[in-house]
């Protein structure tokens, strides 16, 4: 038989080519959406940084747990984008809108449950150690941040849904505007610009709360009215949102579970910085800030990466899955190594964007420098993570995760802050060798795995 209409294997150039453009393009509008939630917290942290160096102390106690609860939604609901775009792998339309309709009621259940946990705050900050007057200030700033949950919620899961149908400009839209929105409202509510009582930290909080509930509405309202609703059959009742969604909630326990306690162990770091001192606090939110703006672009290449994995893997195409797991790992280290080589060379600059306050100024700028040599090993980790889940391996980078933050960055971090009298920056030496970890281990698993 001749061999002359045998296909011809593609170069791997040209396969990793064509997925770093297709990664970049489902990452870009990704990057700015997760980039624009951070943005929202910095433009926050500056305004109120600016105002005082306490409210600044009391804004920074109250996101500790608001952000583990964000960040657990945020895993909980990733069950979303995997079903979704395994879905649209595979060619089934209907359960790609399926998967958006049950997610719908589940993330307002936990906008709900978020909620009703914010107004904890008092007791949950005094617990962690925190003065009778820091923990009545974080709690009356966190209370105001959990009655915007339910909307963030649904901001996050109808993203993902866009995201895993490769529709992913929607959700960067409604974060611009949001962004624009928040700065303004901020503005006004801090410092009490346009006639309004200056209501510090407390001011900024409500700035969020408002712009997530207007987020999470029009990006449902988009859904909703989009031109080829009919495809994906998003308007069609929904009568076993919970029992139907079974696998996808799986996948998201997994997930949450991860975030969770990764955001975790961020707080517990937080607590000890509040030990320390409340200029400490300050600091470590600043510095904690900058690592976690670049950190939200690794999370979009992380979520592009695990629509890529996802995709693959639902066609059966593992040479194409591996391939799109550790070209998501590669783009990603290289764009965060431009960014730590900024860090390293304005990290005075960087921090006047937050504080005229010299001795805070003073106690920040190192941070800024060291967060350099934190970044890839970071973003690594999210990256590798999110390739695993794109292949539906749930529960073993949980447990990855666990081992990471909780066993190894809690204890190494007071050990380096208070045993060994590095102070603050001890705290973000244990997230390097965390994170360091953290990477090494999810990147063997994917390297296991992807022999199979």
């Amino acid at each position: 038989m001749s061999t002359a209409t045998l296909p011809t294997p593609e170069p791997l150039r040209a396969r990793l080519a064509v997925h770093i453009g297709e990664l970049l393009r489902l990452a870009a509008p990704v990057i700015i959406s997760r980039t624009g939630l951070m943005v929202m917290m910095a433009v926050d942290t500056a305004i109120v940084g600016r105002y005082s160096a306490q409210e600044l102390a009391y804004y920074g106690l109250a996101h500790l747990p608001a952000n583990i609860m964000v960040g657990t939604g945020v895993g909980l609901l990733m069950g979303t984008v995997m079903i979704t775009a395994h879905a649209f792998g595979a060619g089934n339309d209907a359960e790609c809108g399926r998967s958006w309709r049950r997610s719908i009621p589940y993330a307002l259940l936990l906008g709900v449950l978020f909620a009703l946990l914010s107004l904890l705050g008092d007791p949950l900050f005094q617990a962690g150690g925190q003065t009778p007057d820091m923990a009545a200030g974080g709690a009356h700033v966190l209370a105001v941040l959990g009655l915007g949950a339910p909307g963030m919620m649904l901001y996050i899961t109808t993203g993902f849904f866009l995201e895993g149908i490769k529709r992913p400009l929607p959700g960067m839209v409604a974060m611009v505007i949001g962004n624009i929105v928040n700065a303004a409202l901020a503005w006004a509510l801090v410092w009490g610009h346009l006639g309004l009582e200056p209501l510090g930290a407390v001011g900024s909080a409500w700035a969020t709360t408002i712009v997530r509930w207007g987020m999470g509405l029009s990006l449902v309202a988009y859904v909703w009215w989009m031109r080829d609703h009919d495809r994906w059959q998003v308007r069609l009742p929904v009568s076993d949102w919970w029992r139907g969604a079974a696998r996808q909630r799986h996948l998201g326990y997994a997930a949450g579970l991860s975030i969770g306690v990764e955001s975790g162990a961020f707080a517990a770091l937080g607590l000890f910085a509040g030990m320390i001192s409340p200029l400490a606090l300050a600091a470590y939110t600043i510095g904690l800030n900058l690592t976690a703006l670049p950190f939200m672009a690794a999370v979009g290449l992380a979520s592009a990466t695990a629509v890529r994995v996802g995709v693959a893997y639902g066609r059966g195409d593992r040479s194409d899955m591996v391939l799109a797991g550790w070209t998501g790992l590669g783009v990603t280290s290289a764009i965060l190594a431009c960014v730590g080589i900024l860090y390293r060379s304005l990290p005075e600059a960087l921090g006047t964007i937050y504080t005229n306050d010299p001795e805070l100024l003073a106690a920040v700028v190192p941070l800024i420098a060291f967060t350099a040599w934190v970044l890839i090993a970071d973003g690594g980790q999210t990256v590798m993570a999110n390739a695993l889940r794109g292949r539906h391996d749930a529960w073993v980078p949980t447990a990855l995760h666990f081992f990471s933050y909780a066993v190894v960055m809690i204890p190494v971090s007071a050990f380096l802050a208070f045993g060994l009298g590095h102070g603050v920056r001890g705290l973000f030496e244990g997230i390097l060798i965390a994170s360091l970890v953290s990477v090494t281990i999810l990147s063997l698993r994917f390297a296991r795995l992807s022999r199979r």
